[in-house]
């Protein structure tokens, strides 16, 4: 048989864990509510970064593109124009034995409302030998 004292601690406790329980009701909602757009902003701005990595690839490829057709004599232009990212503008210049190519392509964000990115990417390639000058 126990002491009189823990008899009354145990009632004690199971009261307060029945208040404490009773206490919390809707705070999982309420907290949901709080935490919602906070999740939603989190998710488009990760999916607009993974739209901004893929347009960046997209313009690397197409200025390297660029850069090795201008150095053997091709329309540099031309070749970056079938690579480049919709919406891309393509600029190729010649300075002395060097062609840079640049593309640069506008990411929408997925918030509609909010201003383009806009990602760059430049690619260099040395003039092949004996390459047909011109305008590229």
């Amino acid at each position: 048989m126990g002491t009189p004292g823990r008899a009354g601690e145990g009632g004690r406790r199971a009261r307060f864990v029945e208040r404490a329980a009773g206490g919390d009701r809707g705070s999982f909602t309420a907290e949901l509510a709080a935490g919602l757009p906070a999740l939603l902003l989190l998710l488009l701005a990760g999916l607009t970064a993974v739209n901004a990595v893929t347009a960046q690839a997209g313009c690397l490829h197409a200025a390297r593109e660029a850069a090795l057709a201008a150095a053997r004599g091709g329309d540099g232009s031309a070749a970056a124009g079938r690579a480049a990212p919709p919406g891309a503008s393509v600029t190729v210049s010649v300075d002395g034995n060097r062609v840079q190519a640049t593309v640069r392509a506008p990411v929408r964000t997925l918030g509609g409302r909010l201003p383009r990115v806009t990602v760059v990417a430049t690619a260099v390639a040395a003039v092949e030998p004996g390459a047909a000058g011109g305008v590229w």
